[in-house]
C-alpha cells in the first residue's frame, strides 16, 4: 500500500471517533501540517472528511453508505452462509448469493461444490445483468420503473449463442422469471456453465437478494437442475424466513 493511501486511511480512522484539529492530525500521522492539510482537502473533495465551522475535521457523509454496505453484506453472509455450505456439499455444485447495491447486483458469497470449475464470478464483483441468474431474479422482482432503468443501463453484449441481446427479449425473460418464480442462465456468459436462481425475500416481501446454483453443463444440464428446484426453493425459503419473511412466494412450482 502506498504511503499516501495509508496516511489517508489513518486520518479517517483517527477523525472517526471525534473531530480533530489539523495539528492533532499532523502529529498523529507524523507529517507536517501542510502535508496533512493536502490529504484532508483530497478527502473532503471526495466526501470522506468534513471541515467543521470550529476548524476541526471529522468524517464525511460518503462513509455512511460504504459502512452500510459492509454491515449489510456481513449480516446476510453470516445468516446465509451455513445454508449455502450445506447445499453446496449436498449437490456438489457452486452456490452464489448476490445482493442489489445501488445499480448493481453484487456477489456477496460463493461456496464451491465438489465439482469446482473456473468461472468469472467473484465475491465483491457485480453479476452481469443480462446473463447471470442471480441478477435476473433480482431485476425481475424490482418495481417496474426501477427495473426499466436497470434494463436501459445494460449493454447486452453477446458472449455465447444463447446470450439475450435485446431489451425486448430480456423483458420477456424477466416476465417469465416472475411468473414461474426462478431464473436461469443457459450458458449465456460461459457456454460450458448453466445455473438456476431463486429470489430471497426480506421481512417486507422485497427481493434484493438472489441465490443461485451453478454447474458444468456436462455434469448437470439445466433439465437436471430444474429437477432439484424443490430443494433449492427450500433453501431460499429458509434464508427468507431468517430475514423475517412470512409469505408463501416460494411455494410456487
Amino acid at each position: 500500500m502506498s504511503q499516501t493511501v495509508s496516511r489517508a486511511m489513518e486520518i479517517i480512522r483517527f477523525i472517526g471517533p471525534s473531530p480533530r484539529s489539523l495539528g492533532e492530525i499532523a502529529e498523529h500521522i507524523g507529517v507536517h501540517k501542510s502535508t496533512a492539510l493536502r490529504l484532508l482537502q483530497t478527502l473532503e473533495q471526495d466526501g470522506f472528511a468534513r471541515h467543521l465551522p470550529d476548524g476541526r475535521h471529522t468524517v464525511g457523509f460518503a462513509i455512511i453508505p460504504l459502512a452500510q454496505y459492509a454491515i449489510d453484506q456481513i449480516d446476510i453472509r453470516t445468516l446465509a452462509h451455513p445454508f449455502l455450505q450445506r447445499l453446496a456439499a449436498q449437490q456438489g455444485h457452486t452456490v452464489h448469493l448476490a445482493q442489489l447495491m445501488d445499480d448493481d447486483v453484487i456477489y456477496v458469497d460463493k461456496v464451491d461444490g465438489s465439482g469446482t470449475v473456473a468461472m468469472g464470478s467473484r465475491i465483491g464483483l457485480p453479476a452481469e445483468g443480462h446473463t447471470a441468474g442471480v441478477a435476473k431474479v433480482v431485476l425481475a422482482h424490482l418495481p417496474e420503473s426501477v427495473r426499466e432503468e436497470a434494463i436501459e443501463r445494460l449493454g447486452f453484449q453477446r458472449h455465447t449463442p444463447t446470450t439475450i441481446v435485446t431489451p425486448g427479449a430480456f423483458r420477456r425473460e424477466l416476465d417469465l422469471v416472475r411468473q414461474r418464480g426462478w431464473a436461469e442462465d443457459d450458458g449465456e456468459k460461459e457456454d460450458y456453465i448453466n445455473c438456476v436462481a431463486l429470489p430471497v425475500f426480506d421481512a417486507s416481501g422485497r427481493v434484493t437478494i438472489g441465490m443461485s446454483v451453478t454447474a458444468l453443463r456436462a455434469v448437470a444440464p439445466l433439465a437436471e437442475l430444474r429437477e432439484q428446484m424443490p430443494e433449492y426453493r427450500r433453501v431460499a425459503q429458509a434464508i427468507s424466513r431468517e430475514l423475517g419473511w412470512n409469505g408463501d412466494e416460494h411455494e410456487r412450482r
